[in-house]
């Protein structure tokens, strides 16, 4: 595929009934159905505890460890608070713009918003009072100013010993994905984030890591398969439809990646498989590659664009050569770990560098992770699709697990 080759989104589409959407996952996260599609082509339905069984020999387990926060924070205007209700969904800092330090800091910051019932909110701040540790606090929420269809928000808060993560976590609410139609619950606390979930910035979660459990986990280790660890922050634009009929004309968003130097060292040299539990995972290491191209010629500027996988000057690294190249750029500047951005589209046409498999979930109809997946399996996405459907699958974020092998 080129830069500006042209996919119709309507080729990626199925019927998808409300009754297949999972509100809610199953009790034990790991007796969810698995569909297993493996690099022949051949398709069969497993429970997720079959997974470590199912895993080669030879693989290498890559897992999201980003932590959902409680992105959604509803104030109240009026001073005794019974005013309009004010929804501010965080999506990122702003400033400080590094994640760590804007959830360790205990002073004002500002981060990138949506602002929901916008209008009734003209001018002033809001307030929410807020315990946290046994003690009273009160979050102010500023518009301090717009950037596209979303506004940089100031938080302060007035007791200085207490971190803007304790602020969040006191102040928000899971934001559980719109397509499940229902209010945040209790539940949702636990259910929607990862047992291996550290890293705090997400909006959403990387679902395909919800079927994991310890004892999963302790089975793929047991077999000796070693399960390592980055981050990509999900953004609100994960849930962004397709609106162009034509996906060249789809603007991707942009999202934080961290990778540990001592990773992308492994992942150079290692003659394991990789495989990548969650898009997110798949995102980040497939993004690892054209990093480390962009590195080689000197052309790196933080972010991967989207449409650069596709570009016909794009040098032919190996995967080794890519990966090394990334790892002597953060030697040479002292750095143990890879921050970056991306904005990597993988569609129908993508060449894969370094992922063998996949654990993921069943995607939205007509959005880009389905589009991933085809670019992974290639039409038999849809054979792998009706085979679940036919077999009574639960759909998206809390629902069934597929296991993917790449096509030889």
């Amino acid at each position: 595929m080129t830069a500006k080759q042209s996919i119709n989104i309507t080729d990626f589409d199925y019927p998808l009934p409300d009754d297949r959407i999972a509100a809610h996952p199953l009790q034990q996260r790991d007796s969810c159905k698995l569909l297993y599609r493996n690099a022949i082509g051949e398709i069969s339905e497993h429970v997720f505890t079959d997974l470590p069984g199912l895993l080669p020999d030879d693989a290498m387990l890559v897992c999201n460890n980003t932590r959902v926060i409680n992105a959604r924070l509803r104030f109240r205007k009026g001073a005794e608070a019974d005013g309009a209700l004010i929804e501010i969904f965080c999506l990122e800092p702003h400033d400080p713009s590094d994640y760590a330090l804007a959830f360790a800091g205990h002073g004002p910051c500002r981060w990138l918003c949506f602002v929901g019932n916008s209008k009734k909110w003209k001018q002033g701040a809001l307030s929410m009072p807020l315990t946290i540790g046994g003690r009273k606090v009160t979050l102010t929420a500023t518009r301090i100013e717009k950037i596209g269809n979303a506004s940089v928000i100031e938080f302060a808060w007035d007791c200085p010993d207490v971190t803007l993560a304790s602020v969040i976590e006191a102040a928000g609410e899971i934001p559980i994905p719109p397509y499940l139609n229902r209010s945040t619950e209790d539940s949702d606390k636990t259910d929607y984030q990862t047992v291996y979930s550290r890293i705090e910035g997400s909006v959403a979660a990387p679902t395909a890591g919800l079927h994991f459990t310890d004892r999963v986990l302790a089975d793929i280790s047991a077999k000796g398969i070693p399960a390592r660890e980055l981050t990509l922050h999900v953004g609100a634009g994960t849930f962004q439809p397709v609106k162009e009929d034509d996906v060249s004309k789809h603007m991707m968003h942009s999202e934080f990646i961290s990778v540990p130097l001592d990773l992308i060292e492994e992942l150079a040299t290692t003659s394991r498989r990789v495989y990548a539990v969650g898009t997110t995972s798949v995102r980040t290491l497939e993004s690892l590659y054209h990093i480390g191209c962009l590195m080689s010629r000197g052309e790196w500027t933080g972010e991967v664009p989207q449409w650069y996988p596709y570009a016909q000057d794009h040098p032919a690294l190996s995967a080794s050569e890519a990966l090394l190249a990334v790892a002597s750029h953060l030697k040479a500047a002292g750095l143990t770990r890879l921050v970056a951005s991306t904005r990597i589209i993988i569609a129908p046409g993508y060449q894969y560098r370094i992922v063998s498999g996949m654990v993921t979930n069943f995607h939205q109809p007509k959005s880009t992770l389905l589009l991933l997946v085809s670019a992974f399996i290639g039409d038999s996405w849809r054979k792998a699709y009706d085979y679940a459907m036919d077999r009574g699958f639960r759909f998206l974020s809390y629902g069934d697990a597929c296991l993917f092998e790449k096509m030889p």
